[in-house]
């Protein structure tokens, strides 16, 4: 009997060593596939001892006052020239501790095959914070609906539009909205991730993208400078580089569209 209880209290003492020894990880994301592939990662990281706790933001400007109050560990929803640009206007003390997906952007319209279509004075729905707005208004150049002043590149702003021949008139959203009002526009620019989790139309469908060559607009894992060399946080974006659960549920946010998204980290 003795060694019975002996071993009953031994399991029991593992079992409360194994507890405390786990660390949680309070990881910060938007829907769409920085929600669903880091939800794909949570019980491997379980099994490597990271208990990560998903929380879920709307916008693009809470997850950060909620990283710099202590609120969550990491964010997971930025590239780093939006990073570097609200480090800028709001004094974050933050730092990327890794690299995940590049997503590609796009231009869409569900009233129109082309851009020749797009009508005098039509309207277009751009993403109405910077970097994200200037990644859009490149796109639009791209596709010769109007002109920039030379050298503004992704930092370009609706200021900086110095030729508009059609006239257009641009709505400024949220960008996780986007894919939400592209029926009530004749163009949008839009995130095919987002599309996919709206589910509000075919997000291959785009009639112009951004190119997935440009690593700077990989989204990275943001911390507070302080933690940026924390083994917990280099764990967890090691496990999220190696781990095909997570590449299979960013295949299935991209509707399996190679062209739509590319892992930095292998390519």
């Amino acid at each position: 009997m003795r060694k019975y209880i002996a071993g009953i209290v031994a399991l029991a003492a593992i079992a409360l060593a194994g507890s405390v020894s786990a660390e949680t990880i309070k990881v910060g994301v938007v829907p769409g596939v920085y929600a669903d592939s880091i939800e794909a990662l949570v019980p491997e990281a379980k099994a490597k001892g990271l208990d990560l706790q998903v929380v879920e933001f709307t916008d693009w400007t809470t997850p950060n006052i909620a990283l710099q109050s202590g609120d969550i560990d990491v964010n997971y929803f930025q590239h780093q020239p939006f990073l570097d640009n609200a480090i800028k206007e709001r004094g974050y003390d933050f730092k990327s501790a890794g690299i995940g997906v590049l997503a590609n952007i796009g231009l869409y319209s569900l009233k129109h095959k082309s851009f020749d279509e797009i009508p005098d004075k039509g309207t277009v729905a751009i993403a109405n914070d910077p970097v994200n707005q200037g990644r859009g208004l490149l796109l639009l150049q791209k596709a010769g609906l109007l002109k920039l002043k030379d050298g503004v590149g992704f930092r370009g702003t609706l200021d900086d539009i110095t030729d508009n021949p059609k006239h257009l008139t641009f709505n400024e959203v949220e960008g996780p909205q986007l894919s939400r009002v592209t029926a009530d526009v004749d163009l949008a620019q839009g995130y095919p991730h987002f599309i996919v989790a709206s589910k509000a139309f075919d997000p291959s469908s785009g009639l112009l993208y951004s190119g997935v060559d440009d690593k700077q607009f990989a989204i990275v894992f943001a911390v507070q400078s302080a933690k940026v060399d924390d083994a917990g946080i280099k764990e967890l974006v090691d496990l999220y580089q190696k781990s095909d659960p997570v590449k299979g549920a960013i295949d299935k946010a991209f509707a399996s569209d190679p062209k739509l998204y590319t892992l930095p980290w292998v390519h």
